[in-house]
């Protein structure tokens, strides 16, 4: 995502920092450069034109003109109103009520039901007894999708009765989940393929029935400006509470999700980039602003390691290695627990400089380390239990018939095999150097 923001942005940042003193014509060619480059990554005009201006104003002041790094002091201005212009700080889904009550509208296509899913996944996980409501009666199967979803969550659906209204069918839901005692209730509600008369009312009908403490809009940020335009017109027309943006991992502008924030004044809840359940994250502008400006967002990275790591598993592998004792089966659980963090290519717009890398470059090292790790995979679940405990065995014709096995060839076993071992030298040079250090400290 922002893949082309952040590219003009990374060139216009390198020809700020080039120099040593700025004056009122640099800053107003910056920010012409600037104003160009989120055109072009699709950011609504009116957005842009305030924030040019706001970051001009903020960059004539004496204190970055005089600054000894100027082309810092102006890249920090950019930050902090690209941090502004996102909603400031994070904002979630009020759940102080029992139960609390989520209403999700959007569009058809948006991806409401499978938000559905990974919402109820992730409460659910959190300890929460959740409910989906199926009120998407027209659209073919939609109420079976919901279904099968909340079966695989393992989350209560209520359905619809033969020939029941959608305010009938949110007011029955309410009082049995009240009734219940659940901590939340998620209505997964009709769409459209444009917003008409008919929609609204069903959805305000719905709303009066159910009195939901959020409304929640699914967009979809690959349709650019237009999700804007719906975003406005469901404020308008019902009220919402606050946003998810959907399929951002198809849309290498992003200017869908610079503009909706400001423009409908709702705040940005949750942004999807993927099909997996991980892959609804919860939007945090600061952090969203430094990704967009190629600085990375390494918090965001350690918590997705920290949520998807089993944390004594890896305590349990530092000790083995430690110990020299570190063999394949650990290798191949270290390999599983890195793909859960997903595409490596999604990972490394989180690093510093990341996204300075053209993006088919990015795409080609993460299918390339996909690719590996299969392959390395094959390999030790080729393994017999015994030679997975102790590679050392692995000679000769133990590892033809890996290679065999695993659908390579010997040389990429011997490949994995002295991998495997100098990754093991390297941990014992450096559990020396850190016993080294401890008896230096004394």
């Amino acid at each position: 995502m922002f893949d082309t923001l952040t590219g003009s942005l990374q060139k216009i940042f390198k020809n700020l920092r080039g120099y040593g003193k700025l004056s009122e014509r640099n800053i107003k060619d910056a920010m012409r450069e600037v104003r160009l480059a989120m055109l072009e990554a699709d950011v609504h005009f009116e957005v842009v034109r305030e924030f040019t201006a706001r970051v001009r104003e903020q960059c004539m002041g004496d204190e970055v003109l005089d600054s000894v790094t100027p082309g810092q002091q102006v890249i920090k201005r950019i930050h902090d109103e690209m941090v502004r212009l996102l909603g400031h700080e994070r904002k979630d889904f009020d759940l102080s009520a029992k139960p609390a009550s989520v209403l999700l509208l959007g569009l058809h296509g948006a991806g409401k039901t499978t938000t559905a899913g990974k919402l109820a996944m992730r409460w659910k996980k959190e300890g929460k007894q959740v409910v989906l409501v199926a009120c998407d009666i027209r659209r073919p199967a939609a109420v079976e999708q919901l279904q099968i979803l909340g079966k695989q969550v393992g989350v209560e659906v209520i359905a619809p009765e033969k020939g029941e209204r959608v305010p009938a069918l949110g007011h029955r839901a309410r009082k049995r989940i009240e009734a219940a005692g659940a901590d939340i209730a998620l209505y997964d509600t009709g769409g459209r393929f444009q917003i008409d008369d008919e929609l609204v009312r069903e959805l305000k009908d719905l709303k009066q029935a159910v009195d939901p403490q959020n409304v929640a809009l699914v967009v979809d940020a690959a349709i650019g400006q237009e999700s804007v335009h719906v975003a406005e017109t469901f404020h308008k027309e019902v009220g919402l509470t606050g946003l998810i943006l959907t399929k951002l991992d198809g849309d290498a502008r992003g200017g869908a999700a610079l503009s909706i924030q400001h423009v409908t004044g709702c705040p940005i809840l949750l942004v999807g980039a993927g099909e997996r359940p991980e892959d609804l994250e919860p939007f945090y502008p600061e952090r969203m602003a430094s990704r967009i400006l190629g600085m990375g967002d390494v918090v965001s990275l350690v918590e997705k390691a920290q949520s998807v790591v089993n944390q004594d598993d890896m305590a349990r592998m530092e000790e083995r290695l430690r110990r020299n004792t570190f063999n394949f089966e650990d290798f191949l659980e270290q390999l599983k627990q890195m793909e859960k963090m997903g595409p490596l290519e999604n990972l490394m717009d989180m690093l510093p400089g990341g996204m300075e890398l053209p993006e088919t470059a990015r795409r080609q090292m993460g299918a390339d380390s996909s690719k590996e790790w299969g392959r390395a995979k094959a390999i030790i679940q080729s393994m017999t239990v015994e030679e997975r405990r102790n590679p050392a065995l692995i000679k000769g014709r133990r590892r033809e018939r890996i290679a065999r096995g695993s659908g390579t060839d010997a040389r990429g076993v011997n490949d994995l095999l002295k991998r495997f071992e100098q990754m093991k030298r390297m941990t014992k040079q450096m559990k020396k150097m850190e016993k080294r250090l401890r008896q230096g400290r004394k």
